[in-house]
């Protein structure tokens, strides 16, 4: 099949320039509008298109086929539209056909299209009707001005000059049996001949007026027939549409369904992808920090048995020396190192060395834990008795007097002996701390009570001796030197450089002003 390459309008003027059909096949993708093109392509539909038809190819999705489809409607694709050249389509084949249909439908084409190019070319019976029947005036002189006054009535005469010619044909072919018929049309036609003029035009302006009747009314149904046609195809064309829509319409729904079920599966799939990259990261981080973990334990394990090794190693070599201190009954001590395994033996004899027989026969205690040892413990040695690496023994006299005087051995003396042991160290720190607190009174007045003699109620002594204590404190407040500054309710320390001219003061711009 030869296409046409050029635009629709140019295949127009080619189709009207040649007298040709003008063809037009519209097509899609689908397997019809392939079956079409097949079947246009076949070889017998080339050779019958060759030279009466100009064909042309429009596509379904172009904008050639949406300006076509404005002036003849496309009901279906693939379509085949073959137009005459007053631009009536002559035949319209939708869908795909198969080639043998396809040569059927383009011969009846090519035979309707021969028919309307040979109308125009056969003469018209009026004309002839004119040209051959002689005028009525010739024949009747009377009536010519009456004829050629009216107009209308001339053209209807001349229209129906060619009846009584076609009777007398068609009379001409009846049979020859048929006598008494044709006898009763030959007295009919000499009753018509003898007819007047006007008789016989008022009865053609008759026949005329009704075969105008009957083609108005021919016309009439034929438009009735075409509007009913071109409302049905309008229907179908708004029933195509509106099926064309719901298609569009369905398939953007389902492209968006599935965009949305994709979009979904996507967000699902990252969501997953997303918690199982959580999982492993808390995994590995779990791991990581068991491992740390572990790896601190066993550091730290290591650091405490090293640590516990170190201590046993120093708890050791400590514990091969003890560090006892002999705290005696005056307060005073004295502090000796030991081997661990010496026995408290020998560390009561260094305490009877270094005491001599001051306190006389003695023993030995601790205080935290109270315990005093026996003659037993005098065997153990100091690691046994937990007096290593340090202790503090306390000294306890058996008895308040000297070695040389007699000891008495009583329950009583026991105690206070214990008694004084005890409170003697508090004893000692007391008068240490109030010779610090309280100053020694003057000569004078140390001695003055010792002159005066003692008078027997003690309510004089309190009273004469209050205001001598009132002196007395007035004297060593004025002798003490003035160790505080006052100023106002504040009181600051004085020290030698303090000088009364050199008061700096400073003002509210951090300047200072002598």
């Amino acid at each position: 099949m030869r296409w046409f390459e050029g635009s629709i309008p140019a295949a127009i003027a080619t189709s009207k320039q040649h007298g040709s059909v003008f063809v037009v096949v519209i097509a899609g993708d689908d397997e019809q509008s392939k079956q079409m093109l097949s079947s246009w392509e076949d070889e017998h539909v080339a050779e019958l298109t060759n030279n009466c038809f100009v064909a042309i190819k429009v596509d379904a999705k172009s904008e050639t086929c949406v300006q076509f489809s404005q002036i003849y409607p496309v009901v279906c694709i693939p379509s085949s539209f073959f137009i005459g050249d007053n631009g009536i389509p002559l035949e319209i084949i939708a869908g795909g056909v198969s080639a043998e249909e396809l040569t059927n439908r383009i011969s009846k084409v090519k035979e309707v299209h021969a028919q309307q190019t040979a109308a125009p070319a056969q003469p018209n019976p009026e004309t002839s009707v004119q040209a051959e029947s002689p005028s009525p005036s010739e024949s009747h002189p009377v009536n010519s001005d009456t004829v050629t006054g009216n107009p209308s009535t001339a053209a209807a005469s001349k229209e129906s000059l060619s009846m009584p010619m076609e009777e007398a044909g068609a009379s001409g072919q009846v049979t020859p049996g048929d006598d008494t018929s044709q006898s009763s049309e030959d007295t009919s036609q000499a009753s018509q001949a003898e007819e007047p003029l006007d008789a016989k035009v008022e009865r053609l302006t008759k026949k005329l007026e009704e075969r105008r009747e009957q083609k108005r009314k021919g016309e009439e149904e034929n438009e009735i027939k075409k509007e009913i046609e071109r409302r049905k195809l309008g229907k179908d064309m708004l029933d195509f549409k509106r099926k064309q829509e719901e298609e569009k319409t369905k398939r953007m729904l389902e492209e968006r369904n599935r965009e949305k079920a994709e979009e979904k599966a996507a967000r699902e799939r990252v969501k997953q992808q997303i918690a199982q990259d959580r999982a492993e990261r808390a995994a590995r981080y779990a791991k990581t920090q068991e491992e740390a973990d572990a790896a601190r334990a066993a550091a730290l394990q290591a650091r405490q048995a090293e640590q516990e090794m170190k201590k046993e190693a120093a708890q050791r070599e400590r514990s091969t020396i003890a560090r006892i201190q002999f705290r005696l009954p005056d307060g005073s001590s004295l502090t000796n190192q030991f081997p661990s395994e010496t026995k408290l033996q020998e560390a009561r004899q260094f305490a009877a060395q270094e005491v001599g027989n001051r306190f006389g026969h003695f023993s030995l205690a601790t205080m935290f834990p109270r315990r005093e040892f026996t003659a037993e413990d005098l065997e153990k040695t100091l690691l046994e008795l937990e007096l290593a690496p340090s202790a503090s023994i306390v000294l306890l006299p058996q008895s308040g007097r000297p070695a040389n005087t007699v000891v008495q051995s009583s329950s009583t003396g026991g105690i206070w002996a214990f008694l004084g042991t005890i409170l003697y160290p508090l004893l000692a720190v007391w008068r240490f701390v109030s010779s610090f607190l309280f100053s020694s009174p003057p000569p004078e007045a140390a001695a003055a009570p010792r002159n005066q003699p003692q008078r027997p109620s003690n309510s004089l002594n309190a009273n004469s001796g209050e205001p001598k204590r009132e002196t007395i404190r007035k004297r060593v407040l004025e002798k003490r030197p003035e160790d505080f500054k006052k100023d106002g309710k504040i009181y600051r320390l004085r020290t030698q450089e303090d000088s009364e001219d050199d008061n700096n003061t400073w003002n509210g711009n951090s300047t200072q002003q002598m």
